[in-house]
């Protein structure tokens, strides 16, 4: 199921023992382009550290609810290793974090979760190996802190990120909204992170190996575009790309392999 991140910012977020807090933000790394961790707002329960959620404790996202499960007691995210509050989120603290909770590390492979394609949430599978061992540094950034950045097209400036589309199956971040208001008023356009040629995060630009007049008739998108599998399939044939969908059980069906 594909979300919005400002959509789903708010959630309430429900431990195994009861309401957490809710949604504040996401974190991903400019690697894969997955989300790594949910930012928490716990309110005054734990306002003294930064309380993050890896996907892998994450279960349903309840639209009628507007709520997300969350597959850990109270306790236990208590006694996690604790993250002061506006401090950078660090491989230590990260190694800590996994090894608390026993998950496997993403960045110990070379696929969307280290040695799995998607996130595997049978423990009895986790000791199931690709064979290929590579471990990498991953950049994290916030949903919140992109918000913004200008896309720049082979000819010019297109427009600026206004959201970014969540799969909250494997938790990728499958597209970039893009408003194009001070360009074409009133249209916005989604664009797969995989198009994106590189980023300057000193000067808060994307880059994208496209023109202005490309991307200017492509597919429209607006808040209540129905993000369906057909207009996904038509966004893909205009660019001429190949869908995240049809490459992903590839991936699958190498990454569960002895």
């Amino acid at each position: 199921m594909l979300y919005k991140a400002k959509a789903l910012k708010g959630y309430t977020l429900h431990a195994l023992d009861g309401e957490i807090g809710k949604v504040n933000e996401f974190f991903f790394d400019d690697n894969h382009w997955v989300v790594r961790y949910l930012v928490a707002d716990t309110g005054t329960w734990l306002d003294e550290r930064q309380v993050l959620l890896s996907p892998y404790a994450l279960s349903a996202v309840n639209d009628t609810n507007k709520n997300i499960s969350v597959k850990l007691t109270k306790k236990q995210i208590e006694e996690s290793p604790a993250l002061e509050a506006h401090r950078p989120v660090s491989r230590q603290y990260e190694e800590s974090y996994y090894g608390y909770y026993g998950w496997p590390m993403y960045w110990s492979g070379p696929y969307l979760w280290g040695p799995y394609p998607t996130i595997l949430r049978d423990p009895k599978m986790w000791e199931r190996s690709t064979g290929i061992k590579r471990s990498w540094d991953a950049h994290l950034r916030s949903t919140h802190d992109v918000d913004g950045h200008h896309i720049q097209a082979q000819d010019g400036e297109v427009g600026h990120v206004e959201d970014f589309i969540i799969d909250s199956e494997t938790w990728a971040v499958r597209y970039l909204v893009v408003n194009t208001r001070n360009w074409i008023p009133g249209k916005k356009v989604l664009l797969s992170p995989e198009w994106i040629e590189r980023i300057s995060w000193d000067d808060s630009k994307v880059f994208v190996n496209l023109d202005r007049e490309t991307i200017k008739d492509s597919p429209e998108y607006t808040d209540d575009t129905l993000l369906s599998r057909n207009y996904e399939e038509q966004l893909h044939q205009y660019y001429n790309r190949r869908g995240y969908w049809k490459k992903e059980p590839e991936l699958a069906g190498k990454g569960h392999t002895r």
